[in-house]
């Protein structure tokens, strides 16, 4: 499946806008992770953990994204943005989203 941030893609065309499609996922923070956050934070750097969290929870949200199109019958995701929020004190929302279509090659 093509997924693309933009709103066309040069060389295809749109032959039904099928609509909004989004997958959402949450992940908590682990103990360990958070200790090791708080020493990154007092010498500074990236924190691994916490990236490999929010990786793995975006490939999630785009997976769910995805079945969520496959099941309206879309070959494309157009328009492709993530949001993320924190919902509780310890774990932070992850949503990917855009709009699925249907697509054919220009001349098909």
């Amino acid at each position: 499946m093509l997924i693309v941030t933009t709103s066309e893609v040069p060389g295809h065309k749109i032959t039904e806008a099928l609509g909004l499609v989004r997958g959402t996922t949450v992940r908590a923070r682990h103990l360990g992770n958070d200790i090791m956050g708080m020493f990154k934070g007092l010498v500074g750097g990236e924190v691994h953990e916490y990236t490999k969290v929010i990786a793995e929870a975006r490939e999630e949200a785009i997976d769910r994204m995805k079945a969520d199109a496959f099941a309206l019958g879309a070959n494309a995701i157009l328009g492709f943005r993530f949001a993320t929020s924190e919902v509780a004190k310890n774990a932070a929302e992850v949503v990917a989203y855009g709009t699925a279509v249907k697509m054919v090659q220009k001349g098909s």
